[in-house]
């Protein structure tokens, strides 16, 4: 009786690390995919998270924050639950908005660079130069640095592979230009038309998420 008593006193004061241990993580929704909306059949599931808070941004993408550029970044998970590969037509990816008051909306996306780009340039390219001749030790390559540095900061956070794996998973951003109206987004929902199974090339459904539906923003 005495072991017994010693024991449940043992269980009773460990009780609250236990309890504590078996706590889900706090974090962001990109930690926990599960709580994010999807759309899921035909062996793929396509979840998204989009980044709408300011300081979630900023913190996640730094100085190539897009941002205050009025270009919303979408994470997109992609996970493949069969034992082929699926390809998704990344070119075909929109932003399908659908206002309170107006007409619906197809937002293409936009690539790494063209993010870069306005990022560097918010009110647009700089005019052409009106030196007709490059001075002596540059040169006239046309290349812009500042653009050049953002799309390397861009690169490893954007959503560039088209082949999701057997049984495995991709995910990575993909940039909607929302003309400075990031609210939108509440009304939005991410498309993608052209997927398929490899080799057969046999097409999937279209996936449609809403962005509203997503507790990640």
């Amino acid at each position: 009786m005495r072991l017994l008593w010693l024991f449940g006193a043992i269980v009773l004061m460990f009780a609250p690390a236990f309890g504590q241990a078996g706590a889900p993580a706090k974090g962001s929704a990109s930690n926990d995919q599960s709580a994010l909306a999807h759309d899921r059949h035909d062996g793929l599931n396509v979840s998204v998270d989009p980044y709408t808070d300011p300081e979630r941004t900023k913190k996640r993408f730094g100085k190539a924050d897009p941002l205050p550029a009025g270009i919303l970044p979408v994470e997109v998970f992609l996970r493949n639950e069969l034992d082929q590969p699926i390809r998704i037509d990344l070119s075909t990816v929109q932003l399908t908005v659908r206002p309170p008051q107006g007409n619906r909306q197809d937002v293409d996306s936009l690539s790494a660079e063209e993010v870069a780009k306005a990022i560097v340039h918010p009110e647009g390219p700089p005019g052409p130069s009106t030196r007709r001749f490059p001075p002596i030790g540059i040169p006239a390559n046309g290349r812009d640095k500042k653009v050049e540095s953002m799309i390397e900061a861009l690169q490893p956070l954007t959503l560039d592979a088209d082949v999701v794996p057997p049984m495995g998973m991709i995910h990575g951003f993909v940039y909607f230009n929302m003309g400075r109206n990031i609210s939108l987004a509440d009304h939005a929902s991410l498309y993608i038309p052209n997927a398929m199974i490899v080799p057969s090339n046999k097409p999937l459904m279209f996936f449609e998420v809403s962005l509203q539906a997503s507790p990640g923003k």
